[in-house]
């Protein structure tokens, strides 16, 4: 049977929700969630604020032992999110938290095999990167291109390892003992940080923990965004954070889509006019080309079907990237209706809050 959070008297995990505006995601996540069997949970979320339906759609999963706490005033300098994680973490009381976001699904027994698998490799703290889910047209183009630059990026063989310095986790799914997370001073000690999941690994790791992180598509999964404008404000918040040199990168991706094409479109211009040598060298360089390109892709555990248009994903990134960079530059970014002051370094770090966090009221429509 479900281990329902309902008469727990003291859970082994707290799982914390933080939702605003998710009225279109939180209750699966939250079905998903109380179907999870073999341990002790409690499930709170925190309201965030919401102006849709999220507080309500919360509230009715109350008879199953679902706890719904409000976020509280957001201080200046902390984004929306810390402060709300900083609030379940106060309610908390299991001797493990998991951080997870109201887009996820959760798989059946995902939670005790995570459990178990963080304490069989002594990790304070476990993240997966969970599987994503595409659909719209723009999804399956961009999503593979970032998740394979992140899977070069953030190698989980050395994020893993306690003897590389590489720290790195995803937010969607962050589990990790209340003893580790006090013991760093919590999302309280990034609390004006963009990346807090980066950052809190970090903190993890340079107190000499052991982190574990990897691909989490056995255990769950996500829609991150479901419009064009949802996934293009989502990606402009940090995307630029995720990479040293964004305009490089950039670059780089926009060469690799124009040498892609053109040289395609030489091979087939060639063999139709009969020059047979420039149409095969160009098509053996179209061939190898692409050949890299999608071993690059493979690697962000993506269905085969989004090879195809993750090859237009590349200049899409490429905006994206460059988008989010400017942004960042200029000193301010847009997310769940709320402006952040931001530079690179505080907006990674979180080490030292900027100025006062503005909330724009009446935006019902927030991204996952």
């Amino acid at each position: 049977m479900p281990a329902t959070p309902t008469a727990i008297a003291q859970p082994a995990v707290s799982v914390i929700v933080p939702a605003r505006n998710e009225e279109f995601c939180l209750g699966a996540c939250l079905q998903s969630l109380l179907s999870l069997t073999d341990v002790a949970f409690e499930v709170i979320v925190v309201d965030d604020h919401s102006a849709d339906r999220t507080r309500a759609i919360a509230a009715s999963f109350a008879s199953q032992g679902v706890r719904v706490i409000e976020a509280g005033p957001l201080p200046a300098g902390w984004t929306g999110k810390n402060n709300a994680v900083t609030a379940g973490a106060k309610a908390a009381r299991g001797a493990w938290l998991l951080f997870t976001d109201a887009d996820t699904i959760h798989l059946p027994g995902s939670l005790a095999h995570s459990l178990e698998e963080a304490k069989s490799h002594g990790a304070a703290m476990l993240s997966y990167s969970p599987k994503q889910i595409v659909k719209s047209f723009w999804e399956k183009a961009v999503m593979p291109v970032i998740f394979a630059e992140l899977a070069a990026s953030f190698r989980p063989s050395r994020v893993s390892d306690p003897n590389s310095a590489a720290a790195a986790a995803n937010g969607q799914y962050i589990l990790i003992t209340r003893e580790a997370y006090d013991a760093v001073g919590g999302h309280a000690a990034i609390a004006s940080s963009l990346l807090e999941d980066v950052a809190l690994a970090r903190a993890v790791k340079q107190s000499g923990r052991r982190i574990l992180f990897r691909h989490g598509g056995d255990a769950v999964c996500t829609r991150m965004y479901r419009t064009f404008a949802q996934l293009r404000e989502g990606w402009t918040k940090n995307l630029a954070l995720l990479f040293p040199s964004p305009q490089r990168l950039a670059a780089l991706r926009a060469i690799e889509f124009v040498l892609i094409v053109s040289s395609f479109a030489i091979a087939v211009a060639s063999g139709l006019r009969g020059h047979w040598q420039p149409a095969v060298v160009t098509a053996i360089l179209c061939v190898i080309v692409y050949a890299l390109f999608i071993t690059r892709i493979r690697r962000a555990h993506f269905l085969w079907q989004a090879n195809l248009p993750a090859l237009f994903g590349l200049p899409l990134f490429s905006y994206l990237l460059l988008r989010s960079e400017r942004f960042h530059r200029r000193g301010s970014v847009s997310w769940k209706g709320r402006n952040y002051s931001s530079n690179r370094r505080t907006a990674e770090s979180g080490s030292q809050p900027e100025s006062t966090t503005q909330e724009k009221h009446g935006l019902s429509h927030a991204q996952s």
